[in-house]
């Protein structure tokens, strides 16, 4: 699909915008619904190019609030490492020849990412699992982020198994979100798609971003945090169903 200069603002904002609201009301959803939104009418890879910095900013101030940064370093290094090498490997998927494999990969991830959501899906890791389950769910994570550009999955739900508190949590997920979106940076620095002009637009897109947070921190008081996110679910449902069916049967 062609857009002009005018469109393609207009699309690129409006999915900040939107992506930005989300989080100020649910404190989730930058990433996977600002790709989602944008891949409808661009390319998965200049989707997952423009997310860097305000996914980066949004984040890094996640990882460093409370005391445990350090901690949470230590106990989740070799998921971080995974992480890591999962992306080196999945940004390939990204950026190769066909691009309909990674629509399909960011269908898929958003609409599990939704059933999970939806299904409010727990389960209860011990820490002799933990030891041998984090490689593998950052080295998937990695994957998925270098694919997608949505690192959230399997790592959130992992986390959430884990029984850490609401803020060793949060800050966890910043930390895992932040190395996630760094090796992304990286990988598609290398392959020749975030450079100063894509690092240039995907800043300002800090813009609509934090215009649309602002408003749903404002709005929070107004809604139900709950039906919100049941909302939220099924349009990331609907969004990765979409993408599924266009690049399967449509």
């Amino acid at each position: 699909m062609t857009l002009d200069i005018s469109n393609y603002t207009l699309i690129v904002g409006l999915a900040f915008l939107v992506a930005g609201f989300v989080k100020g009301v649910t404190g989730m959803g930058l990433p996977p619904i600002a790709i989602g939104l944008m891949a409808v009418a661009v390319s998965p890879v200049q989707a997952a190019a423009l997310i860097v910095v305000p996914s980066m900013v949004s984040n890094v101030w996640q990882m460093l609030i409370g005391p445990g940064f350090f901690k949470a370093v230590r106990r989740f290094a070799a998921l971080l490492v995974m992480v890591c090498v999962g992306a080196a490997f999945g940004v390939g998927v990204l950026t190769g020849s066909t691009p309909a494999y990674a629509t399909l990969a960011l269908g898929l991830v958003l609409f599990v990412y939704a059933v999970l959501g939806l299904f409010k899906f727990n389960m209860h890791v011990t820490a002799h699992k933990e030891r041998w389950a984090s490689p593998l769910v950052g080295g998937l994570t990695g994957f998925l982020a270098g694919a997608t550009g949505v690192s959230s999955v399997p790592s959130a739900p992992y986390m959430n198994s884990l029984g850490m508190d609401k803020d060793e949590l949060l800050q966890a997920l910043g930390l895992v979100f932040t190395v996630g979106t760094f090796a992304l940076a990286v990988g598609l620095y290398v392959k020749g798609r975030f450079e100063l002009a894509a690092a240039w637009e995907s800043t300002l897109c800090l813009v609509p971003t934090m215009a649309g947070v602002l408003t749903g921190q404002k709005c929070r008081a107004l809604l139900s945090a709950e039906t919100f996110k049941t909302v939220f679910f099924l349009g990331l449902l609907l969004l990765g169903g979409y993408m599924i069916a266009r690049v399967l049967w449509l």
